[in-house]
């Protein structure tokens, strides 16, 4: 037994999990043997987690190969029909995105990754599309640096013991101490600019949100393409617009947000 884990833990759902994430846009489709590779499970474990998915809808197969089946996404989307941060997000994004002629989104932080809760799109700028549920490491992004920033400062410490930096570009940040560094600068500022850390081409601006008591609970950007912007243009006339949209966000939300509360606690 992990005598890590607490006594309610239920190793079971661990894996059935592990089985789901298993799936993604490199490996939409995988056999038995694979999936019981990537999740370090014996086949016949693997084999009870796929069939129970199949079962219950999750998941589909045609004898040999596995693949996740619509009914996953009701997963995803429990969470976001909870949450108001994108009804609230969305119009401000929009309007933002036809100010700039840019692309623009909203991100939380799930563990070291940020996760993106809307999204209103111009032109494609990344090899990756970029869809609501996207994830990419917090430190090589504008929205990540915006919300590790916001981080109280025991947390952020353990953030910077545990992080793996991984080199997506020659200029992605390449030491802890660099990245704290910047982080600071992020936290002073009160914004975030990464220019072409993730992605040769992209750089990207991030605002915070914050809720009632002034934490920051998400992140907001303008993504645009090198040979479009400078990263003085970029502050210049698209840092204010991007700042002006996340205080408006985040007045909202704050109003928003008592009202979800009030309504859930008279259910």
């Amino acid at each position: 037994m992990d005598q890590s884990r607490e006594p309610h833990f239920v190793q079971s759902l661990e894996r059935g999990l592990a089985v789901i994430r298993a799936f993604d846009a490199d490996h939409p489709e995988l056999t038995l043997s694979e999936v019981a590779r990537a999740c370090d499970l014996t086949r016949a474990a693997a084999r009870r987690f796929l069939l129970t998915l199949v079962d219950l809808g999750y998941m589909r197969t045609d004898g040999r190969l596995f693949a996740l089946s619509p009914r996953v996404l009701e997963l995803g989307y429990a969470y976001l029909s909870s949450l108001t941060l994108p009804e609230v997000a969305e119009p401000h994004l929009e309007r933002l995105v036809a100010q700039v002629r840019e692309s623009s989104s909203v991100c939380v932080l799930d563990g070291d990754d940020v996760v993106y809760v809307a999204r209103v799109p111009t032109s494609r700028i990344m090899t990756v599309t970029i869809n609501v549920g996207t994830r990419f490491p917090a430190y090589a992004t504008s929205m990540g640096r915006v919300l590790l920033a916001g981080l109280p400062d025991e947390e952020l410490d353990k953030y910077l013991a545990r992080v793996k930096l991984v080199a997506f570009t020659a200029r992605t940040v390449g030491t802890t101490s660099a990245l704290r560094a910047e982080l600071m600068k992020v936290r002073g500022q009160g914004y975030a600019l990464v220019d072409q850390e993730l992605e040769e081409g992209l750089r990207s601006l991030a605002a915070p949100i914050r809720d009632r008591a002034g934490r920051v609970v998400a992140a907001m950007n303008i993504s645009v393409h090198a040979s479009r912007n400078t990263v003085d243009s970029m502050r210049r006339d698209l840092l204010p617009k991007l700042l002006e949209t996340a205080a408006k966000v985040s007045a909202d939300l704050q109003v928003a947000t008592p009202r979800r509360t009030s309504r859930l606690a008279g259910a």
